[in-house]
């Protein structure tokens, strides 16, 4: 079994936000173990039924716990927002502590549920991180299928195939229609094949609204409803003013490399070293891998890239309290030579008190000036990420 480095702690109601794959279930069975617990699942029909009339019982159901009882779990507790209110009482009355997991906190935050005011941290939990994954962890199956947890178990790449072709159908199915996001399916859906085919590039929303037949504002609440979703994130254009970040397009980068292909349909085609697409596919994975274990380790940071009105750009930038801010170039070359920092080195006279890195599949550190290029797992180390 994978160790995941969430650990939420037992000492305070939580509310565990993942997209669907990401292990939320099985992370809970593993943390409440050996603590008396009442596991509810709203997957299943008849608990579903029985709570969506009558979210009340709740409160009758947990009146009835042994005293060694303080924790009841809710699985996808989004499906009957509802219930927050009970959770809400019995917290109060009875001194209960709650663990609420969901794919989602859209669909409480729009149906203005009860979210519990403050009575609750919020932890999110995504695909394996290389680190969880240890000596299994591999670069090129991790940039062509992905590290949703559902894909552990499959012994060959057309079963891979299978699984992330259904989960992207799951989730339009699931997510999107059920849940009722949104109102007209067929948009959204052509939406999420334009959108996957520009992972990991600046966001044209005029664009994109032209080539799903909706409009720019439905676009970017199309975005919104990824992020909320935890299917992505956007990373913001770097300014030392908001108020002008805000007049620049952000990036987005899907949540993980195998779906990003589902969605665009190259499961098919291998991301071969040395392509194109496997560059792209290598960026977005160090981002994500650098999100992910800075959300994990509660570190306040924030992300963003930087271009030019002439194209030179800068990766990935790092504000980091308490730290130098980082400057990052992402390549998935094998050998970094000076021609491949120029951009980063033109950049460099314009931030003070900065440190900079290029990350690769290059082995061997080097330094070149005030650019330190190591090999990526030394660099997220070195960045003060476990």
């Amino acid at each position: 079994m994978v160790q995941r480095i969430l650990n939420p702690r037992l000492d305070y109601s939580f509310f565990l936000f993942g997209a669907r794959g990401t292990g939320k279930s099985t992370l809970l069975t593993e943390v409440f173990r050996n603590t008396p617990h009442l596991y509810i699942n709203l997957l299943e029909p008849e608990e579903f039924q029985t709570l969506s009339l009558d979210p009340q019982s709740l409160i009758r159901r947990t009146d009835m716990l042994p005293n060694n009882t303080k924790w009841v779990v809710i699985d996808e507790v989004q499906k009957i927002p509802k219930l927050l209110d009970a959770v809400h009482r019995q917290m109060e009355a009875k001194g209960l502590l709650f663990a609420l997991t969901g794919s989602s906190s859209r669909k409480l935050k729009t149906g203005g549920a009860n979210l519990l005011a403050g009575r609750a941290v919020v932890y999110n939990l995504y695909p394996f991180t290389a680190s969880e994954l240890g000596n299994t962890f591999s670069l090129d199956s991790a940039l062509n299928w992905g590290t949703l947890p559902i894909l552990q178990r499959a012994q060959s790449d057309a079963t891979r195939r299978k699984i992330l072709q259904a989960y992207a159908h799951s989730y339009l199915r699931e997510e999107i229609q059920q849940e009722q996001i949104v109102r007209k399916l067929e948009p959204f859906h052509r939406f999420l094949a334009v959108a996957a085919q520009m992972n990991g590039q600046i966001i044209n929303f005029s664009a994109i609204a032209r080539d799903c037949g909706v409009n720019e504002r439905t676009v970017r609440t199309y975005f919104e409803i990824l992020e909320d979703t935890l299917v992505g994130f956007l990373l913001q254009p770097f300014h030392e003013s908001i108020r002008k970040r805000q007049r620049e397009n952000p990036k987005f980068y899907f949540f993980d490399p195998g779906i990003v292909r589902a969605l665009s349909q190259t499961l098919t085609v291998p991301v071969v070293s040395g392509s194109y697409e496997y560059g792209r596919m290598f960026e977005s994975f160090i981002i994500h891998e650098i999100h992910r274990l800075a959300r994990y380790q509660d570190l306040d940071w924030t992300l963003s890239y930087l271009r030019t009105k002439d194209g030179a750009e800068i990766d990935l930038i790092l504000d980091r309290p308490g730290h130098p801010r980082a400057l990052i170039e992402i390549k998935s070359a094998a050998r970094v030579t000076p021609d491949d920092l120029t951009q980063l080195k033109r950049f460099l006279p314009e931030f003070k008190n900065v440190e900079s890195y290029c990350l690769s599949n290059d082995p061997r550190p080097q330094r070149f000036g005030e650019i330190q290029a190591v090999p990526w797992k030394q660099g997220l180390k070195k960045l003060g990420l476990n």
